[in-house]
């Protein structure tokens, strides 16, 4: 239970202190209610994520999680040629940001064809196009080479870097409040609030590529993940996740954090395993 305990702290601490942002600086009361919501849900994942130990389940849930990243290309909403979002009732969920980070922990759990699952998601970051799922996946992929040698990890980041870097130019939207560009917002209003969300999502980062219960190639290429949303939201109008306002990278890293404590190790490998 320790470990699980970790795990949800991992997730636990930006969300928190994302709320506690929201309702301090004036965001709409839904915003809050949204990600507090969310977090129960995902609370829930972490605690009771089945563990997908068939390879067959396994690549079963793989196929579900890539066919949803191409999913909002065929459902739309389209703004200004731009479909990365899934139509759910009022809401609008961001569909790299909940399929994601499960599929980077699939991949990680998946030897034979890690390489292939990320560029299958970076194919659908490319055609929405979303450079902040592509920086995932570049850097998610830099986290599994570090904990694994695997060299043909090396051309899917380099692959992943050019992609995000022409889908920036294609795909930049108007930043929304309380979603996009939050600490660069904060910075020149309320540093402090700045130093206390990047404190939160340090933690974070920290505590899922090091402490949680998981084998080292799924943390490290977890916490790339977690790291490439971020940078994305520093260097254009893309989502602050997990301290901002949005569901749907709540939701997402609460089931990859799931699958991630539970399932077989990974084999063994050229690199470290601790």
């Amino acid at each position: 239970m320790e470990g699980r305990g970790t795990a949800v702290l991992a997730l636990a601490t930006p969300v928190l202190a994302g709320i506690a942002y929201l309702t301090m600086l004036g965001a709409p009361n839904d915003y809050w209610i949204t990600n507090a919501a969310a977090l129960v849900l995902a609370v829930a994942a972490i605690l009771l994520t089945p563990s997908l130990s068939g390879g067959r389940a396994r690549h079963t849930v793989t196929l579900l999680l890539i066919a949803l990243l191409f999913l909002p290309l065929v459902t739309g909403p389209y703004v200004n040629g731009i479909a990365r979002w899934l139509p759910l009732g009022p809401f609008a969920v961001h569909s790299g940001a909940l399929a994601l980070p499960p599929l980077v922990v699939l991949a990680a759990r998946d030897e034979d064809f890690a390489p292939s699952i990320l560029l299958a998601a970076l194919l659908a970051a490319s055609l929405q196009p979303d450079a902040a799922t592509g920086l995932a996946v570049m850097l998610a992929a830099v986290g599994l080479y570090n904990a694994t040698g695997d060299w043909r990890l090396v051309p899917v980041a380099g692959i992943a870097l050019l992609a995000s870097m022409v889908a920036g130019l294609r795909g930049e939207l108007p930043a929304q409040p309380f979603v996009e560009r939050i600490l660069i917002h904060l910075a020149i209003d309320t540093p402090l609030a700045v130093v206390g969300l990047v404190i939160a999502l340090l933690v974070s980062f920290f505590l899922l590529a090091h402490a949680i219960p998981a084998p080292k190639p799924v943390r490290h290429a977890l916490a790339g993940a977690l790291f490439g949303f971020s940078l994305a939201a520093l260097v254009s109008n893309y989502p602050t996740i997990l301290v901002g306002y949005g569901a749907a990278p709540i939701l997402g890293f609460g089931l990859a954090i799931g699958l991630a404590i539970t399932g077989r190790p990974r084999r063994a490998t050229n690199g470290p395993t601790s």
